[in-house]
């Protein structure tokens, strides 16, 4: 059985209260095997997470702070809000985990994931959910440490998303049962009967022409066609305090890059610029690219988001063979939610998806730092992407969606 809850609060004398949150949205879930659980960063994350763990009989949780919390046709991106997926099957098993540093060294990071999962991880491991600070992780490093340590025998899938802050670009939480940090990625390793259909669908399109990275090291690009990347992006963007104000723009406009042999159905990735150094003239992006890389400034494109939409229904029902999925994880980056569009159609876009797929089965999600989900067997860091993973039980098994009223 799985069961899922959301609460959105309204009423501001009730945003502290976070016991009477809790207990509201623990009400309709039996004691659970796992909880997922996403937040806004309002509340107070230690008393959340404790109030949670207590109403859940100390079952095993993973899960983060969000810049907002999905459930099925429902989103929420007020500072004040809380999704919860309880889990119980007698077909799935749960191995969870917290690694810490991810800004010291993010591969450390990731091999203290694969060490974490030595002991759990079986023939019948299914996938690895992860969720690491989205705005101190280095997402190749944080790939190369943990895949680099686990056995190379099989394809371990990899989904979830960066950790947010409401916009702030300041502090995230990871959790999982009793812990919470920041600077951390917390994991649950998915193993039992239990099969994965994973889709991806990115949002944003090419604007000028194609320039290329000529100087970069890591993360940082410092010069584009031999110029400081500041330079070339007020080319784009004529703001003579481009880098002082770029948080306004970094939701819309990035860099995408040529995809690579294995994404068959998209032509570019993109990539969302975490920061511009005046000093410099350099920009910070959370994977590396290598010098000579050709590049392309990209702007959010709503008729892309909105088409790409059927392509991932599409995709979803052909995976699932016409099978109905048992539970859903939905992780949106940022971009598609409230800074691309206005409420009305934001809900509208949002609610056809489930009622396309299935709109009956418990559906949990948030909106994104970075979107991570494979492609043709190869884990990925993506953004400004709709990541949606859907599993269905190799078993009959029943299931029910549960959530609390707004108010």
């Amino acid at each position: 059985m799985c069961q899922e809850a959301i609460r959105r609060l309204c009423n501001p004398s009730e945003r502290c209260h976070v016991r009477k949150v809790v207990r509201l949205l623990a009400r309709p879930l039996s004691k659970p095997d796992f909880v997922f659980m996403f937040a806004t960063v309002g509340y107070d994350q230690r008393s959340l997470l404790q109030a949670m763990r207590e109403a859940t009989g100390s079952a095993p949780l993973s899960g983060c702070s969000a810049e907002g919390t999905i459930s099925g046709d429902d989103a929420d991106e007020s500072n004040f809000s809380v999704v919860v997926m309880a889990i119980s099957s007698e077909e799935l098993r749960w191995t969870n985990g917290l690694a810490r540093g991810l800004s010291t060294d993010s591969r450390a990071a990731g091999q203290q994931v694969a060490r974490g999962l030595s002991s759990g991880l079986g023939a019948d491991a299914v996938g690895l959910f992860v969720f690491p600070d989205g705005t101190t992780v280095n997402f190749d490093h944080l790939f190369a440490g943990l895949e680099g340590n686990l056995p190379s025998d099989r394809f371990l899938p990899i989904w979830g998303g960066g950790a947010g802050d409401n916009l702030a670009l300041v502090q995230t939480y990871q959790y999982c049962d009793d812990e919470i940090v920041s600077d951390g990625v917390a994991y649950a390793l998915l193993s039992g009967m239990a099969r994965p259909v994973s889709v991806i669908s990115i949002g944003y399109v090419p604007i000028g022409g194609e320039r290329m990275v000529t100087r970069s090291q890591g993360n940082v690009i410092y010069e584009i066609d031999g110029k400081p990347t500041l330079e070339v992006l007020q080319e784009y963007l004529p703001d003579s305090a481009l880098a002082e104000n770029w948080q306004s723009y970094a939701i819309t406009f990035a860099l995408c890059f040529r995809a690579l042999s294995y994404m068959k159905d998209e032509e570019y990735f993109v990539q969302t610029i975490l920061s511009v150094d005046e000093t410099d003239g350099s920009a910070i992006v959370q994977t590396e690219v290598q010098e000579g890389t050709s590049v392309w400034l990209s702007s959010r494109d709503q008729e892309k988001v909105t088409t790409g939409l059927d392509r991932v229904v599409y995709r979803i029902k052909q995976e699932l063979g016409g099978n109905q999925p048992k539970l859903v994880f939905q992780c949106d980056c940022v971009s598609r939610g409230k800074t691309m569009f206005r409420e009305q159609e934001k809900m509208r876009l949002l609610r056809q998806f489930p009622q396309a797929v299935c709109p009956d089965v418990p559906w949990a999600g948030f909106y994104t730092y970075g979107e991570i989900g494979p492609v043709d067997k190869h884990n990925c860091y993506h953004n400004c992407t709709k990541d949606s993973t859907s599993c269905r039980l190799r078993r009959d098994s029943s299931s029910t969606a549960t959530r609390t009223p707004r108010r």
